[in-house]
C-alpha cells in the first residue's frame, strides 16, 4: 500500500467525521480499507512464517498455521 493511499484513507476518515461522505467516497473508502487490511494480513503472515521459537532446552521450531482456525 502506497503512502498516497494511506493519506487518502486518512483524508476520507477526517471528512467522514466533519461533513460526511458521498456514496462514491464511501465506496472508495471501503475499497481502500479492504486493500489495507489485506496487505496488513499478508505482511503479518509473512512475518509469522519466518518466526522461530526457541525453547528453554535449546530446541527451535517454526510456527505452523492451525488448519482448523481460518
Amino acid at each position: 500500500m502506497t503512502d498516497e493511499k494511506i493519506a487518502r484513507i486518512n483524508a476520507l476518515a477526517k471528512k467522514s467525521k466533519t461533513e460526511g461522505l458521498t456514496e462514491a467516497e464511501k465506496q472508495e473508502q471501503q475499497a481502500l480499507r479492504a486493500e489495507y487490511i489485506a496487505d496488513f494480513r499478508k505482511s503479518l503472515k509473512s512475518q509469522l512464517d519466518n518466526t522461530v521459537v526457541i525453547s528453554p532446552d535449546g530446541t527451535s521450531y517454526r510456527l505452523r498455521q492451525d488448519k482448523g482456525d481460518k
